[in-house]
């Protein structure tokens, strides 16, 4: 009887305790592959928690100023200062959610994978075809949903950079307004109309991002005919006056400038003014620093010297109409039978 067993020590040792011959040649069977299943799938669990608490951590770790380069976007695009870094925007929160959802999804399903197929192994089966079966499966899914995977992976890239969160402010070509939600697949923008637009990642080929770092007011202002240096001297007094009021100082990021004459026209010099402000206060300060800006140019008299400086010289030159073409005495008197004047 103990031939039987060869040199299966297991075997040997179940038959001296028990003496039942097919209990003996099934001990592997029956005790250490059940055994080896159990281990394996302990082991990917446990595998599994660990990776999901460090991919936790990773996410969490946003809440605070300093940011763990794994989540970080490929490309820095604007330099956080210190008042800045107080205070972590929702959308960082919600991107890193993303991200995390995402890799904890990837992390179980490669371990519960590979686990599975240890498993299969265990019962004997070939893995072989199994493996090229699910590698043709892959394929012949793969050429069905090539849109599906191009909007995940553009999605997946998308949250990675950080090219726009919640609450940003996009142009994405068709439609631009408000970013509602951020999905591997979808992005939702409300314009302003009030309309709601479903966009697949995939199909976004550029993104204007109005609300990312900072913004910059351009206002181009029209002076006619009159002195340009006095008029970019009384706009540069009231653009700094803007700028120091204590409701607008925290939101200009340099100091306003009036750069001088941009362009001239038939209607004369036009005068620009820049000033570099923060994403979400660019809209209300251009109003602002327009409606300042023409209000010192009213209040030192310069408006009517504008406005009479346009209406001078076209006053002044007769309309075309009017002008008589020349050599017309003659051409009237040629005109005339027998040439009589």
């Amino acid at each position: 009887m103990s031939a039987a067993c060869d040199a299966d020590v297991l075997c040997q040792q179940v038959l001296d305790l028990t003496g039942i011959q097919w209990l003996a040649s099934s001990s592997y069977v029956l005790f250490i592959k059940p055994l080896r299943v159990i281990g394996i799938i302990v082991i990917a669990m446990l595998i599994r928690w660990l990776l999901h608490r460090a991919i936790d951590r990773l996410a969490q770790s946003t809440s605070r100023a300093s940011m763990p380069a794994l989540l970080k976007p490929l490309k820095e695009k604007v330099s956080v200062t210190a008042e800045e870094g107080q205070f972590i925007p929702e959308r960082r929160r919600q991107r890193a959610e993303a991200i995390g959802s995402v890799l904890r999804s990837f992390v179980s399903a490669l371990v519960f994978t590979i686990a599975g197929l240890l498993v299969l192994g265990e019962f004997g089966f070939n893995l072989a075809p199994l493996l090229a079966s699910a590698g043709i499966v892959g394929v012949a899914i793969g050429f069905g949903a090539q849109s599906l995977v191009k909007d995940l992976i553009a999605g997946l890239f998308m949250l990675l950079e950080d090219q726009y969160g919640v609450g940003d402010t996009v142009d994405v070509g068709e439609a631009t307004g408000v970013v509602e939600s951020v999905g591997l697949r979808i992005t939702t923008v409300r314009d302003a109309r009030g309309v709601l637009w479903y966009i697949r990642n995939g199909e976004i080929v550029r993104v204007g991002n109005k609300s990312q770092g900072w913004a910059m007011v351009v206002i181009d202002i029209p002076i006619g005919f009159v002195n340009a240096e006095e008029a970019v001297s009384v706009m540069r007094t009231a653009a700094e006056a803007v700028a120091a009021e204590p409701e607008h100082q925290t939101e200009f990021l340099e100091k306003p400038d009036v750069v001088g004459v941009e362009q001239l026209t038939v209607d004369g010099a036009v005068i620009r003014t820049i000033a570099k402000t923060t994403a979400d206060a660019q809209p209300v300060l251009q109003g602002v620093l327009r409606r300042a800006l023409t209000d010192a140019l009213d209040a030192a008299g310069i408006s009517e010297r504008i406005a009479a400086s346009r209406l001078g010289p076209r006053s002044a030159i007769p309309p075309s109409w009017l002008v008589a073409p020349e050599n017309s005495s003659s051409s009237m008197k040629d005109e005339r039978p027998g040439g009589a004047p």
